[in-house]
């Protein structure tokens, strides 16, 4: 706990105080919950995401602050508060502001942060007396999606039996025990600046003077943040797409559009360069050389480095099922172990946490190191990625090069709106045949996975294996069976 980081003028005021029928009825009307939901959970592998106007709105939003703070409150051994925060998206403000109202319903303190990454509200959350975090945002999703995710006093995902009951509450299988106080909000953005000196405290001794590096921050939560603290640590920041816009997050930036930052360190002749999504929670990186440097890659550097300062338990990384072969048999040559998750931060994380893995992630960018952080988190990673090749002394090219081969692996998503058929992807005959088809003829020279997407309306399908031609045929087979049995 950070003693600092104290309540402020006038918190629990009313603590001792009965309730007003005012209060009284708001909370009991909230318990009353008559909004339409669909059939499927609402809770995804990040929260509940979906589309503004149609899954997420402001009444779907005020009842899940409602319940969130009855369900943190009954499972919390004292009273504290809930630390709010979000993206730059048009919505986010409708959004946080209808939470913080069914959290101060629910007789709650709510500490607002404004616009800061996600990690930002776990960290703050488990170094305070918070109870637990919401941060507003869809992640790498278009500016015209959005979500919620909850995080438990620890500042880690809520569990799901956690996220379970307080679905039960918003379906109206729940009772509420309703707190008898009344709930206050307060504005606290210098609490992100806490954050801040955190991501920067086991780097006071480096210097990133002489490097030039691009930051891609994808109009979204970073780009208060991260310039800052790469120009504190001495190094040349050069940025793009640095402004908070609700209209244009992610849009064409960003870590799931590379093409913009790899001009950019180009043009600038920059040491590496690095690309955000929305809310900072992910990053990958570029070589001076314009090459895309993914979570794999990023692993194994970081894993090596840990590794040989014999500060890796077991020599163990977690990954998930995306995980690339040639990354997996190249960490295994060197003496090193990979676990495979389901894919999913929070499988990472528990997984980690149940094997006592100290790093792991995820190939698209989400990458947590305990060391440091305690979930996945683009900047701390950045910093300490731009730290390794500042004390290796060589390229972040040559590192890589060095690392390992990828085997050819091709990602496609096909759009499947009708939530039914997405979740239910693995009853659909075909594609099971299909999928049979191809592992069959692959044999052990190659791997398939298909999913249906946790934070978008689509199936992923990947295959990889160590012939090109095999990669392209299976993918378009597998493809056009969702496109045909799915999608249509």
């Amino acid at each position: 706990m950070v003693s600092s980081i104290t309540r402020p003028q006038g918190f629990g005021g009313n603590s001792a105080s009965e309730p007003d029928g005012l209060q009284q009825a708001i909370a009991s009307n909230l318990a009353l919950n008559n909004i339409s939901l669909p059939t499927t959970p609402l809770f995804g592998t990040d929260g509940i995401r979906g589309r503004v106007g149609e899954l997420l709105s402001a009444p779907l939003a005020l009842q899940v602050g409602f319940w969130a703070g009855v369900v943190l409150q009954s499972n919390a051994s004292q009273i504290g508060p809930i630390i709010v925060g979000q993206d730059s998206r048009n919505s986010s403000d409708m959004l946080a502001m209808a939470l913080s109202a069914g959290l101060t319903a629910a007789g709650l303190e709510v500490w607002y942060l404004g616009l800061c990454p996600t990690p930002c509200v776990a960290y703050l959350t488990s170094v305070s007396d918070a109870i637990g975090g919401v941060m507003i945002s869809a992640s790498h999703n278009p500016p015209e999606d959005n979500g919620i995710k909850i995080f438990g006093a620890d500042g880690l995902k809520l569990s799901q039996v956690l996220q379970a009951e307080i679905e039960a509450g918003l379906r109206g299988t729940a009772s509420p025990s309703i707190n008898r106080n009344c709930g206050r909000h307060y504005s606290r953005p210098e609490l992100v600046e806490r954050y801040a000196e955190a991501l920067k405290h086991p780097l006071h001794a480096v210097n990133l003077q002489g490097m030039k590096i691009v930051l891609d921050l994808a109009w979204g939560a970073a780009v208060g943040l991260a310039p800052s603290v790469f120009e504190s640590l001495g190094a040349e920041v050069i940025c793009l797409h640095n402004q908070a816009d609700g209209d244009r997050i992610n849009v064409n930036c960003g870590s799931t559009h590379l093409d913009i930052v790899q001009a950019a360190v180009s043009e600038h002749n920059a040491h590496l360069g690095f690309a955000f999504d929305g809310d900072a929670d992910r990053v990958l990186a570029v070589d001076h050389s314009g090459r895309q440097v993914n979570g794999d890659y990023i692993l194994y550097l970081w894993g090596r480095y840990l590794q040989q300062k014999q500060e890796l338990p077991n020599n163990l990384i977690v990954s998930t099922v995306m995980a690339n072969l040639g990354f997996e048999r190249a960490w295994e040559k060197i003496g090193g172990k990979l676990i495979r998750t389901a894919v999913g931060d929070q499988y990472v994380q528990a997984e980690m946490h149940s094997s006592g893995g100290m790093l792991g992630g995820e190939q698209s960018g989400h990458i947590l190191c305990r060391h440091y952080g305690i979930t996945g988190d683009g900047l701390l990673t950045a910093l300490h990625l731009a730290t390794l090749v500042q004390q290796a002394g060589v390229p972040l090219t040559e590192m890589v090069d060095q690392s390992f081969l990828t085997y050819p692996q091709l990602l496609r998503n096909v759009r499947v709106e009708d939530r039914s058929k997405r979740l239910g992807w693995k009853e659909c005959q075909p594609l099971q045949e299909a999928i049979a088809c191809a592992e069959a003829g692959m044999g052990n020279t190659g791997r398939i996975l298909v999913r249906a997407s946790g934070t978008e309306p689509v199936i992923r399908v990947m295959v990889e294996a160590e012939a090109a031609e095999l990669v392209n045929y299976w993918t378009n087979e597998l493809v056009l069976k969702v496109q045909q049995y799915l999608a249509a």
